[in-house]
């Protein structure tokens, strides 16, 4: 498969992504209100905003630099996704981005949300 370019990764609709992210966290038995608490919980975003970005059409790069309140606790984030080391991404938007999907991922896999959280 051809690598995607990272300006074509930031300009796909966050709305596209969530949709992708609910088909995967339900059919593994999980809840898309619980997908949308881990996206409020690393973002910020209060459940109308983040269903305006949704309604809105917002490309990830707007997203991301529309997000209230990055969680601090997000640096706690580690592991692989999509063969690379999160903690090793050197593109802060990429990073976030890949932040997502491993606490998607995490959901998906049936993780406890405390430790989804980090808390």
């Amino acid at each position: 498969m051809p690598k995607v370019s990272q300006a074509r990764v930031f300009a796909y609709s966050f709305a596209s992504i969530h949709a992708l992210y609910v088909t995967k966290v339900v059919r593994k038995g999980r809840s898309a209100a619980e997908l949308d608490e881990v996206i409020r919980w690393l973002t910020g975003y209060p459940q109308a905003a983040l269903e305006a970005q949704i309604a809105a059409g917002a490309d990830l790069e707007t997203f991301f630099a529309e997000a209230p309140a990055m969680n601090p606790a997000r640096a706690l984030i580690t592991g692989v996704i999509c063969g690379v080391r999160v903690e090793e991404i050197d593109d802060p938007l990429m990073r976030e981005i890949r932040s997502m999907d491993k606490l998607v991922d995490e959901l998906a896999k049936g993780k406890a949300m405390g430790k989804i959280l980090r808390g």
